[in-house]
């Protein structure tokens, strides 16, 4: 038989980064399930996962997506999927704090948070992917699937612009 599991309001493990923070709900091996605060002005970098798929919820403020061509701003209430192999940014679109509620599929990625903060804070770095072990992680450091979107060469040594 299966436990049940209760998360009351406000409860959760956190961490926080610049302009964005993580509130650990729910984590299995099938999904997880974090909030994210948004400060005003921040963005994630754009990326794409080859292992998740992304449901977000908006829970407050005026919160921007886009997946690959597809640009949209939403309020609360607002759902938005993006999928596996999808190259995905968010940021925070309006004048006041916002917070999401991510459903990641399967479970897994939402290490990469805990992870990500713990190297910032023993850095004192302000930029999330400007961290030398981006360029070269440590065995183990978000080995999760994260694919960062920018310029760069791709296979065969060809110079990239991606979104």
């Amino acid at each position: 038989m299966n436990d049940v599991t209760v998360v009351p309001p406000g409860s959760g493990d956190s961490v926080r980064m610049p302009g964005f923070g993580a509130v650990f709900k729910l984590a299995h091996p099938e999904m997880a399930i974090v909030e994210h605060p948004f400060d005003v002005g921040a963005i994630t970098a754009p990326h794409l996962h080859t292992r998740e798929d992304e449901h977000s919820i908006v829970l407050e403020g005026e919160i921007g997506f886009r997946s690959d061509n597809c640009e949209v701003v939403l309020g609360p209430g607002g759902y938005i999927t993006k999928p596996r192999g999808q190259m995905h940014a968010m940021w925070n679109a309006g004048t006041t704090p916002g917070r999401i509620i991510e459903v990641i599929t399967p479970g897994g990625f939402e290490n990469y948070f805990r992870e990500l903060a713990e190297l910032l804070t023993d850095r004192a770095r302000p930029d999330l992917h400007a961290t030398p072990e981006f360029a070269e992680p440590e065995p183990g450091f978000h080995s999760c699937g994260l694919v960062l979107v920018g310029s760069g060469d791709d296979a065969a040594g060809q110079r990239v612009e991606r979104w």
